[in-house]
């Protein structure tokens, strides 16, 4: 695996502002915020994409992530709003490679968003690639 940051925080061999802990998730500050406030959950086991995650890990990050949300509306950061994020490979811009989730608290111009470029493609487009991903689901 290599040398994984993460996996370093939650071993405590590097610093993190730790802000909440359980047996299989850990949440910590961002060092590099979008927004003051900024939270990653990770889960404890190193899974470095999406493939390689574990459901149960998963949906504890999610629920973690749901609890961190509430917390950041009534702490000082007092977001009006919160953006959960997760980029699963480089061109979806994952920088680090363990997983994990951004919890983004948002206020009012804080000039943080998703900016791309909407389409209104065909039904029948969207029904053409709607069954070739449900024929990948097994």
């Amino acid at each position: 695996m290599g040398h994984c940051i993460f996996c370093s925080i939650i071993d405590r061999e590097a610093e993190a502002s730790i802000v909440y802990e359980d047996g299989r998730t850990a949440a910590f500050m961002d060092i590099r915020p979008f927004t003051p406030g900024h939270l990653l959950v990770v889960p404890k086991t190193h899974a470095a994409n999406l493939a390689e995650l574990a459901p149960a890990d998963g949906g504890a990050m999610f629920q973690v992530g749901q609890r961190l949300a509430e917390a950041l509306r009534s702490s000082e950061v007092a977001a009006e709003g919160v953006n959960l994020f997760l980029a699963d490979g480089v061109i979806a811009g994952q920088e680090v490679f363990h997983v994990h989730l951004h919890v983004i608290p948002r206020t009012a111009g804080d000039g943080f968003g998703l900016r791309g470029r909407p389409t209104n493609p065909p039904r029948e487009d969207l029904d053409y690639l709607a069954a070739s991903v449900r024929g990948r689901l097994g």
